[in-house]
C-alpha cells in the first residue's frame, strides 16, 4: 500500500494560489481522517458492548446456579412437609407427651416454617435476577449485533474515501507533492520535565514517521495513536480515539496551552495535536505524511484544549 503525503490544511494553511487539485485533496483528506476516527470509535463502543455482555452472561450463569441450588432448598422442605416433618398446632399438640414436648415440636414447626419461608422469598429473588441478568445478556447482544454492522459500514465509507484521497494525490504536482511530504523542523527541541515532558519528547522523537489510519504505530501513526502512545510512554493512559481524548484530564484555554497539552480540532473532533509551548504543536495529520511540527492555530479550528498533567 502506498503512502500519502500530507494534505496542507492539517499542518499548514492552503495558499491562496493553491490548486484546485490540492483544494480537493485537503477535503477528501480531511473527511478520510474524520472517518478513520468515527470507525476507531466504532470499534470501541463494540468493545465495551462486549464487555456488558460477557458481564452479563456471567451474572445469568451465576444467577441460574443460585436458583437450582434455593430450588432444591424448597424441594427439600417441601419433601419433608408431606413426610409429616412438619406439623400444625393441633397435630403437634395431639401427638406430643408432655408440655415441654409440645413446646419443642412448636419450636420445629417455628425454624421450619421460617426456614421454608427463607428459601421461598431466596428463590423468588434469584430467580427475579437471573431474568434481569437474560433480559441484559439479551440486549447487550443485540447492541453488539447492530455496531457490529456499524463497523463494517464506517470501515467501507473509510476506505472509499481514502481511495478517492489517494486517487486524488496523483493528480497532483511534483512541487505540490514535495511541499506536502516535507518533514518540517526536526531540530532538538527542549522539552520541560514532568509527566507532560516525558509525553511531549515520545511525540518530538516520532517526527519523520508516517500517518496511516488506524495505525498503532511504531513505524507509523494516526493523530489520536501518537498522543496516546506518547502519553503511555509517560506512564499514563489516555482513550484511543479523538472523542475520548476531549474528554480527559482539564479543559483549558487557548491563552493557557502549555507543553503537553491535547488540542482538539474541528467541530467534529476528529483531529488532535500536542502543544509544544503556546505557539507550535507536533501532530500526524493524514495518511503518509511525517509527523511533523505546525503551528497550533494553523492545524485547524479549536475545539477543546485538555491539560493531562497538572
Amino acid at each position: 500500500m502506498g503512502v500519502l503525503p500530507q494534505p496542507i490544511a492539517a499542518a499548514d494553511p492552503v495558499p491562496p494560489n493553491a490548486s484546485d487539485a490540492l483544494k480537493k485533496y485537503n477535503d477528501l483528506s480531511t473527511e478520510a481522517e474524520k472517518l478513520n476516527e468515527e470507525h476507531l470509535r466504532a470499534q470501541d463502543d463494540l468493545k465495551a458492548k462486549q464487555g456488558e455482555l460477557d458481564k452479563a452472561n456471567a451474572d445469568l450463569t451465576a444467577a441460574q446456579q443460585a436458583t437450582e441450588s434455593l430450588r432444591g432448598d424448597v424441594d427439600l422442605l417441601t419433601e419433608a412437609s408431606f413426610e409429616g416433618a412438619r406439623f400444625n398446632q393441633l397435630s403437634a399438640l395431639l401427638v406430643s407427651d408432655s408440655q415441654q414436648d409440645f413446646l419443642n415440636r412448636m419450636s420445629a414447626l417455628g425454624v421450619l416454617a421460617g426456614e421454608n419461608a427463607e428459601a421461598l422469598s431466596g428463590l423468588t429473588a434469584a430467580v427475579t435476577k437471573a431474568e434481569d441478568a437474560q433480559k441484559r445478556a439479551t440486549q447487550a447482544a443485540n447492541d453488539a449485533a447492530k455496531i457490529v454492522e456499524d463497523v463494517a459500514k464506517r470501515k467501507d465509507d473509510l476506505d472509499k474515501q481514502v481511495g478517492e484521497a489517494r486517487d486524488q494525490y496523483q493528480s497532483l504536482s511534483a512541487s505540490e507533492k514535495a511541499q506536502l511530504s516535507n518533514p518540517g523542523d526536526t531540530s532538538p527541541i527542549r522539552v520541560p520535565s514532568g509527566t507532560a515532558g516525558v509525553a511531549l519528547d515520545f511525540a518530538l522523537s516520532q517526527r519523520g514517521k508516517p500517518y496511516v489510519y488506524g495505525s498503532n504505530g511504531p513505524d507509523s501513526w494516526d493523530c489520536s495513536s501518537l498522543m496516546q502512545a506518547s502519553y503511555r510512554a509517560a506512564g499514563v493512559s489516555i482513550p484511543r480515539t479523538t472523542y475520548g481524548q476531549a474528554e480527559v484530564g482539564r479543559s483549558v484555554s487557548r491563552g493557557e496551552v502549555k507543553a503537553g497539552d491535547l488540542i482538539i480540532y474541528y467541530s467534529s473532533q476528529s483531529h488532535v495535536a500536542m502543544a509544544i509551548d503556546n505557539v507550535n504543536a507536533v501532530h500526524a495529520s493524514t495518511e503518509g505524511v511525517p509527523v511533523k511540527i505546525a503551528t497550533i492555530d494553523s492545524i485547524g479550528p479549536i475545539s477543546v484544549i485538555r491539560r493531562i498533567d497538572g
